[in-house]
């Protein structure tokens, strides 16, 4: 499929470079069936039915990002993929300067050496000493806010706050499930009181996410793998859900991937624990998810593609013009769009 249908114009003033305040203040789009209307986030629970389940991403965003030298030569080093108890996958920044058996200095006592350069370009980074690498980062790392956001107005302190969200609970990401950024316990009350459930699962997002599609047919592009996990009680609640004639709304396209990823032939959700590097575009058919609350994409990017599978790509390329001429804020820190085919795929 061309990468180009998936194209589209976005004047950077709307991308967003600060969360709603409150969180569930921002905006959202809906698109239920045929019908598109603007709403609320707030107004989330009157769009869904009693029975409907939500379905969150309880991951944690880890201080991912570090920045230190070999030698005279400076390194950036993105963590993106946990591959051993001190072993991390990373995208490096003069990743020429390295060769194999580098030892670079992170500073405040923190230290790795590169090893196992994959086809990718990325490195392998083995981590020294004896104390968890999560206490490293906690001392040498930054939070990894999306590169759209970072370069235009830096890092700041509160964003180790507003790059969270309320469900998160098992730490190992490097971008966060953005979509659940709009959640505040007022309104998970209000979707309590109105007879919307919720259950978490874990997929550790990894800095891939961000990666662009370079190739000119989404056939030729390669999905980054990440860990994820739903358990076996989750699974048999959210087959459940579904059986009493409820829906299963993924909260961000992660918690939809890992769910298409545990999900049978006849959409029954299985227990699952593993790395998935699932790729969802038109034509792929969702089997365990009726809908999904989201964000806005960027242009040709893999999230886009896979809203489009969710509601079709003329639709969706509509629903996004619609947002753009009607100021909606874009990518990570901006508005939400609700997304329910209408139809039990």
């Amino acid at each position: 499929m061309n990468v180009d249908l998936f194209d589209f114009d976005l004047p950077p003033e709307r991308i967003a470079l600060h969360p709603a305040a409150p969180r569930d203040a921002a905006r959202m789009l809906v698109l239920d069936g045929q019908a598109t209307r603007d709403a609320g986030v707030a107004d989330l629970p009157a769009a869904l039915r009693p029975g409907d389940c939500l379905v969150f991403n309880d991951t944690r965003v880890i201080p991912a990002q570090l920045d230190g030298h070999r030698g005279e030569a400076r390194i950036g080093a993105t963590l993106h993929k946990r591959e051993g108890p001190r072993r991390w996958r990373a995208f490096v920044k003069g990743a020429k300067r390295l060769r194999d058996g580098d030892l670079i200095d992170f500073g405040h006592g923190v230290g790795a050496t590169s090893t196992a350069r994959g086809e990718d370009g990325s490195w392998a980074l083995d981590f020294a000493g004896d104390e968890p690498v999560e206490l490293l980062l906690e001392r040498a790392g930054r939070m990894p806010l999306p590169p759209y956001i970072a370069a235009r107005r830096g890092i700041r302190p509160s964003d180790a706050d507003d790059y969270q969200t309320m469900f998160a609970d098992e730490p190992g990401a490097v971008a966060a499930p953005t979509a659940a950024l709009h959640f505040t316990p007022m309104l998970m009350a209000a979707l309590g009181e109105a007879g919307i459930g919720h259950e978490t699962l874990t997929l550790h997002v990894g800095a891939g996410t961000f990666l662009p599609v370079k190739a000119a047919d989404t056939d030729d592009h390669r999905m980054h793998a990440e860990w994820g996990r739903i358990d076996a009680a989750t699974a048999a609640r959210l087959n459940a859900v579904r059986a009493r004639g409820g829906r299963v709304i993924a909260v961000g396209t992660t918690s939809l991937r890992l769910l298409e990823s545990a999900a049978d032939v006849d959409g029954t959700i299985r227990p699952f624990e593993g790395d998935t590097a699932i790729f969802i575009t038109p034509g792929v058919a969702l089997r365990a998810v009726d809908g999904l609350l989201t964000n806005f994409h960027l242009p040709r990017s893999t999230l886009f593609m896979l809203v489009s599978a969710l509601m079709g790509t003329d639709r969706m390329q509509a629903a996004y013009a619609h947002a753009i001429a009607q100021g909606y804020r874009f990518y990570s820190y901006g508005d939400a769009s609700l997304l329910l085919p209408g139809t039990r795929p």
